[in-house]
């Protein structure tokens, strides 16, 4: 498969310094690629800066044809990118209706549709973001990142402060997401959440991706899985 998503020798950060050391990574459409690694190894800061949102330093990010290194957020995304950062960003006094209409574009995705995926979404689409449990917040960030008609989606922690039932749901949709043919990278802090939904998981130490295997692999040896994520 060729890649949709190709991250080439990528140093980066905030400021001055640099978080991302050198880091190479591809995702390719229709496939679900999970980035572990302990707290504080750089998973926010490539998510970040994928989506434009930090200082490169050197190295390259393509996105299809399209090379967005340098072109930030907003071209970033016209260029095929969706976003659903780690704690949503749903404004509280915008309903769910008016979230959608934020920045749609043109594609299979509109409002319905995620209305159709989500109905719970659907029967509180008046109801504004600060009203909604943190399980619909996070359906409301995933159909606000597919509405833009994404080639690319980006999820920093969809899991985080979920129920498990909840969990299980986000990464069945995660799943046929891929199998619909829209490539993933997926930062998570639940190993059996994540091995579940992805193809293929790296794991990132230090900014660098030490480790890379198909996601099944790891599920079966889930101890070099955990001496994996105890690195540095």
């Amino acid at each position: 498969m060729s890649a949709l998503l190709q991250i080439e020798g990528l140093v980066a950060g905030h400021g001055s310094g640099a978080v991302l050391h050198g880091l190479g990574l591809d995702v390719a459409a229709g496939e679900v690629v999970a980035v572990l690694g302990r707290n504080g190894v750089g998973k926010t800061t490539l998510m970040q800066t994928i989506m434009g949102l930090t200082r490169i330093q050197a190295g390259t990010i393509r996105l299809g044809d399209v090379d967005v290194t340098r072109l930030g957020a907003t071209a970033t995304a016209r260029a095929g990118a969706g976003y659903v950062p780690q704690g949503r960003r749903i404004f509280p006094t915008l309903s769910v209706d008016e979230h959608l209409r934020l920045a749609p574009r043109p594609g299979p995705w509109d409002i319905d549709r995620v209305y159709d995926l989500f109905p719970r979404l659907a029967e509180r689409r008046r109801h504004g973001g600060g009203q909604l449990s943190g399980g619909e917040q996070q359906m409301l960030a995933i159909g606000r990142a597919l509405v833009g008609n994404p080639r690319m989606l980006l999820l920093d922690e969809p899991s985080d402060g979920l129920a498990p039932a909840l969990v299980v749901e986000v990464m069945t949709l995660l799943r046929r997401l891929g199998d619909d043919g829209l490539g993933v990278l997926l930062v998570e802090q639940d190993l059996g959440a994540a091995l579940r939904a992805a193809d293929r998981v790296a794991v990132l130490d230090h900014g660098r991706i030490v480790h890379q295997s198909a996601a099944a692999d790891l599920e079966g040896d889930r101890a070099a899985l955990e001496a994996l994520l105890t690195l540095g």
